[in-house]
């Protein structure tokens, strides 16, 4: 059974940082896609960052140079590190795992989801 396990959301001040982290387990993941998503009260889920296998990387214009998606296939895990929030920013943040080599932003090209972690920023 393949399980995905977000952690590190929290409460912070715009500004600051917060680091996501994505445990997979009962599959490897490594040779695929990795990405996160995000969906705010009220809003449909949204594409923020995605990673390849092999590490190549794409991002929502939204948090481009703000946010960096990573990858250690050895822990089969993947991280978001997120620096100079924003109060928008602040959401339900969610990582998938798809069957596609390249990464992919669209929702329905994810196979397996984790429940979330909550990410707010004040302001």
């Amino acid at each position: 059974q393949v399980q995905l396990v977000e952690s590190g959301g929290g409460l912070v001040q715009a500004g600051g940082s917060l680091r996501l982290s994505c445990a997979v387990s009962g599959r490897t993941f490594s040779n695929t896609a990795m990405g996160w998503f995000r969906q705010a009260p009220g809003k449909e889920r949204e594409f923020v960052a995605a990673i390849s296998g092999g590490s190549s990387t794409i991002y929502a214009d939204s948090v481009k140079g703000r946010f960096t998606i990573s990858r250690e296939n050895a822990k089969n895990t993947v991280y978001l590190q997120m620096n100079s929030l924003r109060p928008e920013d602040t959401a339900v943040y969610s990582c998938a795992a798809s069957t596609w080599a390249m990464p992919r932003r669209a929702v329905h090209e994810y196979d397996y989801w984790g429940q979330g972690t909550q990410v707010t920023v004040s302001s």
